[in-house]
């Protein structure tokens, strides 16, 4: 079975496609001609965007009214399906909208889901997704033997947004159908998390620093010298538990997968689930006093010593220069 027909699940905020978004339409463009993005909301302030990556026609709801995402995108979607436009896969960012509208999705539609993948291809005799398990050391390639569409989830960071010369697409408005008792649940508040410089998934440079800084405190330091690299700050998880920092500022598995140009990881010793989420950059700078720690096995530069005398001579001598 062929791709012919391919559908993205696509985001934006303030008039601005994610850059989630733009990664699955480059991918999906390499996977067939004819691709068309779901939103939820207004789609006519990124649709260029949309077009320039790939997308031929955007389906989109309008304003949704304090509806739950999930409850009515995926109601949208299964009504123009059973009009008669359905692709053979819909693929998904891996995050909590994509994930709650892939899975109701699958139950009205009774159809097989993957998540957490980094990858998709078409043989020609199925689709196949590629997903990492235990933590990224093995890959597993599964191939949907059942009918579309083939509903699929990715990981941020699997694809590079790419634009083409694609140019803006025909905007379908969708109307959502009743959605009955399911309806009932409504969004009354949306509180968006003030924030300065770059976006954590999105930074060129990103310094991190884990339970090795020995107090909340420290943290400053971290965040002192991404200011100083114009970079992002992050953190283990094991400070995010501990209530260091937000988890907002979370790398890793269950946090947010990261692929800048240098990764700076101060005082974590590289748990796998830390690692999942930071391998992928260019550049790795691990600053431990544990010679043996693990992240020093994929770090392109190590440094041993004591994070409370490394950091602040660095952004000493970072200082000087500005």
């Amino acid at each position: 079975m062929a791709i012919n027909n391919i559908w993205v699940f696509a985001q934006g905020t303030g008039g601005v496609a994610t850059t989630g978004t733009l990664e699955l339409l480059t991918k999906a463009r390499s996977l067939s001609s004819k691709v068309t993005a779901f939103v939820g909301g207004d789609a006519s302030g990124f649709a260029a965007s949309l077009g320039e990556h790939g997308a031929t026609k955007v389906y989109a709801t309008g304003d949704l009214a304090g509806k739950l995402p999930g409850v009515a995108l995926s109601a949208a979607i299964k009504t123009i399906i059973d009009g008669g436009d359905s692709p053979d896969v819909i693929m998904f960012p891996q995050n909590y909208e994509g994930r709650d509208t892939m899975a109701r999705l699958s139950v009205k539609l009774n159809r097989t889901l993957l998540t957490n993948n980094i990858d998709i291809a078409d043989s020609g005799d199925g689709v196949i997704a590629t997903t990492p398990v235990f933590g990224g050391n093995i890959l597993v390639e599964t191939v949907f033997t059942g009918p579309g569409p083939h509903l699929v989830s990715f990981r941020p960071k699997s694809f590079v947004a790419e634009p083409a010369s694609g140019g803006t697409p025909e905007i379908v408005a969708v109307a959502v159908p009743e959605l009955g008792t399911q309806g009932g649940a409504r969004v009354v508040a949306v509180h968006t998390e003030q924030t300065t410089g770059p976006k954590l998934d999105e930074a060129a440079i990103v310094v991190s620093g884990g339970r090795g800084l020995g107090e909340a405190g420290n943290y400053s330091m971290i965040e002192d010298l991404a200011k100083l690299l114009k970079g992002a700050p992050g953190a283990s998880r094991a400070i995010v538990d501990a209530g260091w920092v937000p988890y907002s500022y979370q790398v890793g598995q269950t946090g947010k997968v990261v692929k800048p140009s240098v990764y700076i990881a101060a005082g974590i010793s590289g748990a796998t689930q830390h690692m999942v989420g930071m391998k992928g950059s260019k550049n790795i700078i691990a600053i431990n006093k544990d010679k043996e720690a693990p992240i020093f096995g994929i770090a392109d530069l190590g440094i041993v010593g004591d994070v409370h005398k490394v950091l602040p001579k660095l952004i000493e001598a970072l200082k000087s220069r500005s």
